[in-house]
């Protein structure tokens, strides 16, 4: 009722202003044409002596261009408060036409009246002239309020209404990690901070390729973490993309560190340019399961889809006969011979000489009872198919140069130790990811163990593109881990891809335990996903009716996607969305946000022209000067087969010397 009444109160000063303008339009003619107006005996005696007192009083008609000025004025709001339909045939071409030949005709038509002609030439050209102007002027003035007075918002695509303000407040401890953000809100752009005052409730980056999450995010918590102390594993798919932002701002910020940190590598492809370390040392090996847990993560890296076929009996199969192995090496010798390349090639022994082996050991033989039964119950078939789901990916891993990297101890991977701090960067090869991803899964499982742990440095665990190796026990890391000081950053595209490649179950766990996340770009499901996680806000919505007549406008507030899915899967490179968790002792009200992560592209720039190159760790020059890296390379390869051999040949002349063990052995045809 209430708008009803504003509109027809709207609709009496539009006609009032006509009106006027009209009556100073009608007032102009007859006093600058009076004389026409006497000669016609058109003029009234009280009209004259009221127009008189005026012009007295006020000197309006003391010139035409003040009376035409006061029609103009009323034409023009009377056709600003137009409220027909939008013409979408009207262009501003033809509005500037319109005024451009109606303002002359309007305002400059004076010279008719000095013309020397009679009083009839001088009033019907005045007229005309002056009525063309005003006309060309109306019709200017009702388009031109079409368009101001349009029925079609603004805000088309409705960022006013999904735009909010975001925390501008910088929140710095000694574990933050603070991002500086530009954000849209209230029709201007303002400066803001993404402020994850609490790391080690886990972050995930999310973005497909090219939307700057590396660039923006992970590049950032490498630096930061640096400088705030912490202990680091980065996983560098693209290796050394990673590994030499790590390298060289660790060379500025080592007095960051009571201890002077190692920068350690593992890098397959290159070995001069990597540490030596074995990731199944026998030292932190305490009990059989930890040989299980190595065998599980390897063979799931070498078998992605095994990941969603766990327990069933040619997956469980080989990976306890991996186990066993890897835990006779363990117990062989005090752990001597324990290591990676040792275990591949006593895997590949005639499984005549394996068996009898590993069953002569008490902690092992009910381990293998399976493989024994079949073995003794002449089920050969089965037998081989078991072994060979063991021996068949594990042959893709005999290398020279993974068998010299993993086969050293240059250094442990209990890397947050507080006397023996660690920067350890391993890299991958997207050409040979298939292979590496199952030895640097390896070193991923070990340093679970060894990092979660009480008493132990501040530590961080970087992970770019995560779905490309298989990271046993990470949901249980994130979900225990924030006690002990562990922050786990995890960047990949999106969630199907996490699901593909983890599983179902696992990926909705890492989900939903995750405390901070980004998004940059990200599609379907994904950013439907987010945008449910955002949730929603009071909007304000406007409605248009249109009449011949009029435009009537009503308004009415809903409940609706804070971010939708559609704007998640539009956003440009460098421009986030998300959510960060806070602390009891800092607050954050306003956890979520949408906003441009800003980063000085040219101080960056500067920084990375300066970078040094990641040095040489291991020399394989010889006393003569000569490059030996393939001849050393190569001794050690041999050295481990020979190792192995001998191994197999000393255990069975000792089960042939035991009586009690010799029945272990095959029968001789």
């Amino acid at each position: 009722m209430q708008q009803e009444d504003d509109l027809r109160s709207l609709e009496k000063i539009v006609q009032f202003s006509r009106g006027s303008s009209v009556v100073f339009l009608l007032l102009n003619v007859y006093w600058f044409c009076y004389e026409w107006f006497v000669g016609h005996r058109l003029t009234l005696a009280i009209i004259d002596r009221i127009l008189w007192n005026i012009h007295h009083t006020t000197g309006l008609f003391s010139y035409s261009s003040i009376t035409k000025t006061c029609s103009l004025f009323f034409l023009a709001l009377g056709c600003y408060g137009t409220k027909s339909v939008r013409d979408g045939a009207i262009s501003r071409k033809q509005i500037i036409l319109a005024a451009v030949i109606g303002f002359p005709l309007f305002f400059f038509n004076d010279f008719i009246l000095l013309l020397p002609v009679n009083s009839d030439v001088h009033f019907f050209g005045y007229v005309l002239t002056q009525s063309t102007g005003y006309l060309c002027l109306l019709a200017a003035g009702v388009w031109l309020g079409r368009l101001l007075n349009r029925p079609i918002s603004d805000d088309p695509f409705n960022n006013e209404n999904e735009s909010f303000r975001q925390e501008e407040r910088l929140l710095v401890n000694d574990y933050s990690v603070n991002l500086p953000t530009r954000y849209y809100w209230h029709e201007q752009w303002r400066r803001g901070w993404i402020n994850i005052i609490n790391p080690f409730r886990a972050t995930m980056v999310l973005g497909t390729p090219g939307s700057g999450k590396s660039y923006a995010v992970v590049n950032s918590y490498i630096r930061q973490q640096i400088e705030k102390g912490f202990a680091m594993y980065i996983y560098d798919f693209k290796f050394d993309d990673l590994s030499v932002i790590a390298y060289n701002h660790l060379l500025r910020h080592l007095d960051k560190y009571p201890v002077r940190p190692k920068f350690c590598v593992i890098n397959f492809d290159n070995p001069r340019k990597s540490n030596r370390c074995n990731p199944i040392d026998a030292r932190f090996m305490t009990d059989i399961s930890d040989a299980y847990e190595s065998a599980y993560t390897i063979m799931l890296n070498l078998n992605k889809t095994w990941i969603q076929k766990q327990g069933d009996f040619f997956v469980d199969s080989p990976i306890i006969l991996l186990a066993a192995i890897i835990w006779y090496l363990k117990i062989y010798e005090d752990g001597r011979y324990c290591t990676f390349p040792h275990t591949i090639e006593f895997l590949n022994k005639p499984y005549e000489q394996i068996f009898p082996i590993l069953t002569s050991y008490p902690e092992l033989e009910n381990y293998l009872s399976p493989f024994m039964d079949a073995w003794k119950g002449g089920a050969q078939d089965q037998l081989q198919g078991q072994i060979a789901s063991a021996k068949i990916p594990l042959s893709r891993m005999i290398s020279p140069q993974l068998y010299w990297v993993m086969t050293g101890n240059d250094f442990t991977l209990d890397i947050n130790n507080p006397q023996d701090p660690k920067i350890l960067c391993v890299g991958n090869n997207p050409d040979r990811q298939n292979i590496y991803s199952a030895a640097l899964g390896l070193y991923n499982s070990r340093i679970v163990r060894l990092i979660n742990q009480k008493g132990k440095l501040k530590s961080s665990v970087i992970i770019d593109e995560l779905p490309t190796i298989y990271f046993r026990g990470l949901d249980n890391l994130i979900a225990t881990a924030r006690s002990n000081k562990v922050a786990v950053c995890l960047g990949f595209q999106d969630f199907s891809q996490l699901e593909r490649d983890y599983g179902d179950k696992e990926a909705k766990v890492i989900q939903n335990t995750v405390g901070n996340i980004f998004s940059g770009q990200v599609v379907g499901d994904t950013a439907r996903t987010l945008s449910d996680r955002f949730g929603k806000n009071v909007q304000l919505r406007e409605s248009h009716s249109v009449s011949p007549e009029s435009v009537t406008t009503s308004t009415n507030t809903q409940l609706d996607a804070l971010i939708p899915p559609s704007k998640i899967a539009n956003l440009t490179q460098g421009v986030f969305v998300g959510a960060v968790a806070d602390n009891f002792d800092q607050r954050i009200e306003q956890k979520i946000f949408h906003a441009e992560i800003v980063i000085d592209s040219k101080t960056v720039k500067a920084e990375t022209a300066a970078y040094v190159p990641i040095p040489e760790i291991s020399s394989f020059i010889g006393e003569d000067g000569t490059d030996r890296i393939q001849e050393i390379i190569h001794e050690n390869y041999y050295r481990i087969k020979a190792d192995v051999n001998a191994i197999v040949k000393r255990e069975i002349r000792r089960i042939e010397a035991d009586p009690h063990l010799v029945h272990l052995l095959p029968k001789k045809k």
